[in-house]
């Protein structure tokens, strides 16, 4: 009866307890009191980068383990169809409202519904950044009011959340995948990577492309994205939640009917089949003619546009042979094909990569937008310093709470179970 209510008082409210959600019951308060807790997790370490656009965090789960959430601030240059026009530098197609500026300003229009009133639903951050413009000093004119909120408005913060601890798909060039499975998130420790996110920036976007495959853990990352989306709570829209997999065929199928608008992407790292076996082991499972069928298949019933992701490793999948071959599959397609050049991560017995050379990415690139017409970006890499970019997702158990600019090298190391004791939320 008063569980949903308090949930959305306490998102709306974070610092607040139940004992302030509005007509508790006193009885209520007290079963809330002896037996649960606001949060199963907790974060015990977080990482700023140098330039300050990443935060990592190191989130602790109630039974001991450990997964790292990663939240990022971008610039959105490719709002601007001018920009787009001239060619100018695209956002990341992990952030799916920057991709067509037309569909963005749509979104702009949509965020806020005429005549809702302030402190509504999904509306209060929104609110208190308005009240705060416009309680500014009358010196400031309306010019530079336009260019502050202009400049608020080409600011874009990203979630990349974690679904496993570890993961058991194997991917050779992924720090993640060199952890094995250790095991599963519930629904409600997902969510709260958002809640922690949240008081580090206003989070628009949501990728679940941190440690695990999402569709290995199905149940609880549909359960986690119907909360996320839900305008009861935290209101993204499904358009902005990105589900991103290796290539669970029967998950993929069903992805469509479960979470309709949400966006797929699929990584895929090589353009045959030959290939993908060698440096994503799961390709044995699931070949990739049978993949691209279900893809091609999820986007007919979903009319969804497909995100492609490409790590590109120096040579092994980034040559000009392989940009002719990722071109003829997909040629046609109504995708966005990101390029990820590969980020170095702790590897003492290899296999052993490297990160592109000089100017093949762009060649690489050129290719699939001249030849093939694909739309084509390349990822705008963020969080290097503190092992928070793609890829390089590891679990460590050193280091205190709070945020700091230290630039450390995530290495593997083992991840305790610890027993359960105490409250639970």
């Amino acid at each position: 009866m008063h569980a949903l209510r308090m949930w959305g008082w306490l998102i709306r409210n974070p610092s607040a307890t139940w004992h302030d959600v509005p007509d508790m019951p006193k009885a209520a308060l007290a079963l809330l009191d002896k037996y649960f807790v606001k949060f199963t997790t907790k974060v015990i370490k977080c990482q700023n980068s140098s330039d300050g656009s990443t935060t990592k965090l190191l989130v602790e789960l109630q039974d001991g383990m450990q997964v790292e959430a990663v939240v990022m601030t971008y610039e959105a240059p490719s709002r601007d169809p001018q920009l787009l026009a001239a060619g100018a530098p695209e956002v990341d197609p992990h952030l799916p409202v920057d991709h067509s500026a037309a569909a963005a300003a749509q979104d702009e229009q949509q965020e806020r519904p005429a005549g809702r009133a302030p402190g509504a639903e999904g509306g209060e951050e929104e609110d208190e950044e308005e009240a705060e413009a416009s309680s500014s000093a009358p010196s400031v004119t309306a010019a530079g009011a336009a260019a502050a909120a202009a400049a608020r408005a080409r600011k874009r913060s990203t979630l990349c959340v974690s679904s496993q601890v570890g993961c058991q798909m194997g991917c050779t060039f992924c720090a993640t995948g060199t952890m094995g499975l250790k095991g599963h998130l519930n629904a409600g420790e997902i969510v709260e990577q958002l809640v922690h996110a949240r008081a580090v920036a206003r989070i628009r976007n949501v990728v679940f492309m941190g440690m695990g495959e999402p569709l290995n853990n199905y149940e609880a990352v549909r359960s986690a994205v119907a909360m996320m989306t839900d305008s009861k709570y935290f209101g993204l829209r499904r358009r902005h939640v990105t589900v991103s997999t290796v290539g669970v065929i029967p998950r993929i199928k069903q992805l469509a009917e479960d979470l309709p608008g949400v966006s797929l992407a699929l990584s895929l790292h090589a353009p045959t089949q030959e290939l993908r076996l060698q440096i994503v082991p799961s390709a044995r499972a699931y070949k990739l003619d049978k993949l691209m069928e279900a893809v091609r298949s999820y986007q007919a019933n979903s009319s969804q546009r497909v995100f492609y992701e490409y790590v590109m490793l120096s040579g092994v999948n980034d040559g000009e042979e392989q940009a002719h071959q990722l071109g003829q599959l997909l040629k046609g397609d109504d995708v966005v094909i990101n390029l990820i050049p590969w980020n170095p991560i702790y590897q003492p017995e290899g296999p052993f990569f490297e990160a592109p050379r000089d100017g093949s990415v762009g060649t690489f690139q050129s290719i699939l937008r001249h030849q093939y017409g694909l739309h084509t970006t390349i990822r705008q890499e963020m969080g290097q310093d503190i092992s928070g970019a793609c890829g390089q997702l590891v679990i460590e158990t050193s280091g205190a709470g709070g945020c700091s600019k230290e630039a450390t090298k995530d290495i593997e190391d083992s991840v305790r179970k610890v027993k359960l004791s105490g409250p639970v939320a």
